[in-house]
């Protein structure tokens, strides 16, 4: 069932009779919900070693602090005079001043209140958090919130190298839990349903079965991207959840082999909250073997707009999914 894309010569396929959207092949027989729940419980069981996706490497700029809330934290990232990240609560030790509204000077965060100087060192009381930039995305380990045994840096899914590659980040909320939005991306048959202005002709070639186990995890999924009503671009990508919080697509075959889209969920409040919030912090890092790619990427800054628009569009209809998720689970007193 479904057929292997191979490298084309070129990019794009020709439809000559579109399908029209209800003449599609209904995709909820296979979409069973016992596989996609036992897919979710394997990633959640996966270990993160407590660390959390604050956002991109390029929201911690040089000069001025990054604040956030990750699992109820507040927390403030900047950048040392080597260009390292820094992660640390984010109160003032102080006084309790937001230190998020703070100025960096010379790679030390100096508070606004009272001119307290804060460095990677730390004073009593307050300590900076574990952090790490992949030159992607910038990561904070919160022990406390993730209850996990650490790891010393994240786990990183596999990426085409950066240097011959085009990145961008796309940053949503939603008000729902990090597992209604791991579960929706486990779901890749709604795909050409519920985004027809995005993927046609989808068709899940293999899935895990519902007592896979804990390493057999992976959707392969043929899929055409759509340009316009008849020209598509066909591609194998594949569907993995390294950890609890993660799904990575990578395209295995057709145009941009090697290319990865990372999907991750961050709580912004704690556990057990009774309105939760989590950002979807989404990585698209392109590539391509054709020569012609070397332009593209001198191109990145453009690009990368028009690669976070795409993003947006589609987590616009998902995180209503992941939304409405969450609202009928919380209903359901077996939960």
């Amino acid at each position: 069932m479904g057929r292997k894309p191979g490298v084309r010569r070129y990019p794009l396929s020709f439809r000559r009779h579109p399908v029209a959207w209800e003449r599609q092949r209904p995709t909820w027989r296979d979409a069973r919900p016992a596989v996609i729940e036992s897919a979710l419980e394997r990633a959640q069981s996966r270990p993160s070693g407590n660390w959390y996706v604050v956002g991109a490497s390029t929201d911690v700029p040089a000069s001025t602090p990054l604040g956030r809330t990750v699992a109820g934290r507040e927390i403030v990232l900047w950048r040392d005079t080597g260009g390292r990240v820094v992660a640390a609560p984010g109160a003032c030790p102080h006084l309790g001043a937001p230190l998020k509204d703070s100025s960096v000077r010379c790679g030390v965060l100096v508070c606004h209140w009272h001119g307290m100087a804060l460095s990677a060192k730390g004073v009593a009381g307050w300590q900076p958090l574990p952090a790490y930039d992949d030159g992607v995305l910038v990561w904070v380990r919160l022990d406390a919130a993730g209850a996990e045994q650490p790891l010393p840096i994240p786990v990183i899914p596999e990426r085409p190298a950066l240097s011959r590659s085009v990145s961008a980040v796309y940053t949503g909320m939603g008000r729902c839990e990090p597992a209604d939005i791991v579960a929706n991306r486990l779901d890749p048959w709604h795909g050409a349903w519920f985004h027809p202005y995005a993927f046609v002709d989808l068709q899940v070639t293999e899935s895990p079965a519902p007592d896979a186990g804990p390493d057999a995890d992976a959707f392969v999924v043929d899929v055409s991207f759509r340009l316009t009503t008849r020209l598509v671009v066909p591609v194998r990508a594949v569907f993995t959840a390294p950890g609890p919080r993660t799904v990575v697509m990578h395209i295995t075959d057709g145009e941009g082999q090697n290319s990865v889209v990372e999907t991750h969920a961050t709580p912004l409040t704690s556990p057990g909250h009774s309105s939760p919030r989590t950002a979807v912090v989404e990585a698209v890092i392109a590539t391509s073997h054709r020569p012609g790619f070397a332009i593209a990427r001198r191109a990145a800054p453009l690009l990368r707009p028009l690669m976070r628009a795409t993003a947006a569009r589609l987590w616009s209809d998902d995180l209503a999914y992941a939304e409405r998720r969450w609202r009928m689970r919380s209903q359901d007193p077996s939960q």
